[in-house]
């Protein structure tokens, strides 16, 4: 039976990859030309109410910008759309589409979920389906996660320009690139996702919650208290419990279906419910299951291919497509293996197989393992499963990928432009190593991209570290982990690793709505965000301002193999030196104590 099932779940694997490297050239292509101005086979459709929007909003779609002004503006589009998040939060119990008549969040739980669907992240300190109104979850949280993945993409999109122009001053202009990003992109995909989703069973309503009676009735038991909530105890000191019958499930509704599309689709991840992409309501069935994790890597690995077109090299697209894809496949046969064997302490006493804990049936070990290494090699944060419950090594893939710094297709436009800063020291290096010029597409790699590439890819890292560290000595800090030794080590180091590389995604076991934890997540995910972001734009003003030099015999190509296998290994040193440590004294740690029979 097994070994049937690993066949399967090959061979969905393999087909994923196969599906997923067509949408990527197709997407990509549509892509490209939306962002180069042309015309598409939306643009009958669109085109109107884009010219109208400009209109409306005075922006004037011949006007370019600077990288100062570009950042400007994405700043400010941000900061305003985030207050508006933090008041309509902070004030939801006086709006109307509360059914369930919530009352507002706490001022630092507001703040903290404000900022995290600002910043692309989705971090989520609150149960979705107890705490917001279906008029938060819709005009706050699915409004955000189509404007914070466009953001993303906008940028990515600025660098591109750097590299693609030749001795200019501007980049591109913010509003125009958020606009069609949304029109063009993100809105009809998303559109068309929901429906194939509600056809699945993910459900799409604004009713209250239903009570419906259960087929068979069923019971708990329950401490029984005195007067005072105390535990009443019997005279041997065992605590006395009552039994309560269960006789009807309160099931939540909402509309589910336009948000879930939008939060696969930008790589945002917050779920209208607690168990979030696991909800039989989120994600109902195997297809669906196929279809987010499809809806995940689309825009990350179309941005590949958009690079190549935009760039005039499909070559230089499809080699940075090329060092994705195998380290995702990397971190997939490695979690399938670690899950795959399962744990020997559970198979000591009698239960064999792979380890299904905190899995659902419904999707088993391979569209598990495919959704939990997608969400985590971008930046999607959206889960399936119970990564606190996977195997120590199993965990630590999902970890890792977030520790590398979410390139491993990352992000919408976020991790392309992460990979991009890694491509930039691979080449100056190279070049340092061999004595070549360090150039890359025709662009000089010089002083001022080197710091901002170094920027880039460090800021995360160094955030992790550092708030892992005061989280470990704060007796604030302490107090949520649920599990002691380096399991509880993981969970703090998880939480700031996904908060910091704006993931999202949690492994569960530590209470993370404090005031500690939500002001110090909320700062990792502002600074992970915005400072790589600034510092991309930076460096593409730099670059666009540059001549064009011609490929000559000194010139190092980025487009082959020797290159490939080079940026392979210039990403996983950077990560192995910054988080090799921690990793040891958590995940291997606690493998060896599994290994160990303890």
């Amino acid at each position: 039976m097994q070994n049937t099932e690993l066949f399967l779940d090959i061979l969905q694997i393999l087909v994923f990859f196969s599906l997923l490297t067509l949408v990527a050239k197709f997407l990509g292509r549509y892509m490209a030309r939306v962002y180069q101005g042309e015309r598409t086979m939306l643009s009958p459709v669109f085109a109107p109410l884009e010219n109208g929007i400009y209109r409306v909003t005075g922006i004037d779609k011949n006007a370019e910008m600077n990288w100062k002004q570009y950042a400007v503006a994405m700043l400010i589009f941000n900061c305003l759309g985030m207050i508006v998040l933090f008041a309509l939060l902070l004030l939801q119990g006086h709006f109307p589409l509360n059914p369930q008549k919530f009352s507002g969040f706490s001022w630092h739980l507001a703040l903290n979920t404000a900022v995290s669907f600002t910043t692309n992240t989705n971090w989520q300190a609150y149960s979705g389906e107890s705490s917001a109104t279906y008029l938060s979850q819709v005009l706050g949280l699915a409004v955000q996660n189509f404007l914070s993945a466009a953001t993303g993409m906008a940028i990515v999109i600025a660098f591109i320009r750097g590299l693609a122009r030749r001795t200019s001053e501007t980049i591109g202009n913010f509003w125009l690139d958020l606009t069609r990003t949304v029109l063009y992109i993100l809105f009809p995909i998303a559109v068309v996702a929901a429906v194939v989703l509600v056809s699945q069973g993910v459900i799409q309503n604004f009713s209250g919650y239903k009570n419906v009676s259960l087929l068979q009735s069923t019971s708990y038991e329950k401490p029984k208290l005195d007067a005072d909530n105390n535990p009443i105890k019997d005279i041997n000191g065992n605590q006395i419990t009552v039994k309560i019958p269960v006789k009807e499930q309160r099931l939540p509704m909402g509309p589910v279906a336009s948000q879930e599309a939008i939060k696969e689709l930008g790589t945002n991840g917050g779920g209208f419910f607690n168990a979030n992409s696991a909800h039989p309501y989120e994600n109902p069935t195997p297809f669906s299951n196929f279809l987010e994790i499809l809806l995940i890597l689309s825009i990350p690995a179309g941005l590949t291919y958009a690079l190549g077109r935009m760039v005039g090299s499909s070559r230089q697209g499809w080699a940075l497509y090329a060092v994705m894809l195998f380290l995702l496949v990397l971190a997939i046969g490695v979690q399938y293996w670690a899950e795959y064997n399962g744990n020997p302490l559970v198979q000591k006493i009698g239960v064999h197989g792979y380890n299904m804990e905190g899995k659902e049936v419904r999707f088993g070990l391979g569209g598990t393992v495919l959704f939990s290494t997608s969400t985590t090699a971008t930046s999607c944060g959206a889960v399936n499963a119970m990564h606190d419950s996977l195997t120590p090594l199993g965990g630590m893939i999902p970890l890792v990928l977030m520790l590398l710094g979410e390139v491993v297709f990352g992000g919408v436009g976020s991790g392309l432009y992460t990979m991009l800063a890694f491509v930039v020291i691979a080449v100056f290096v190279a070049g340092l190593m061999i004595g070549r010029t360090p150039e890359y597409l025709g662009k000089k790699i010089e002083v001022t991209e080197m710091w901002m590439s170094v920027i880039t890819v460090l800021t995360a890292g160094v955030v992790v570290l550092l708030f892992v560290a005061i989280a470990l000595i704060t007796p604030t800090g302490v107090s949520s982990i649920a599990n002691p030794g380096p399991h509880g080590l993981s969970e703090v180091l998880y939480a700031f690793a996904s908060t910091a590389n704006n993931n999202g995604s949690a492994f569960g076991g530590l209470n993370a709505n404090t005031v500690f934890y939500n002001l110090m997540t909320a700062l990792a995910m502002l600074i992970g965000r915005f400072i790589p972001a600034l510092a991309i734009l930076a460096m593409s003003g730099s670059l666009v301002k540059k001549k064009y030099v011609p490929p000559s015999v000194g010139t190092l190509p980025t487009d082959q193999i020797p290159f490939i296998i080079w940026l392979v290994v210039v990403v996983l040193i950077v990560g192995a030196l910054t988080f090799f440590p921690a990793l040891a004294l958590g995940p291997f740690v606690e493998h060896l104590i599994m290994q160990g029979g303890i």
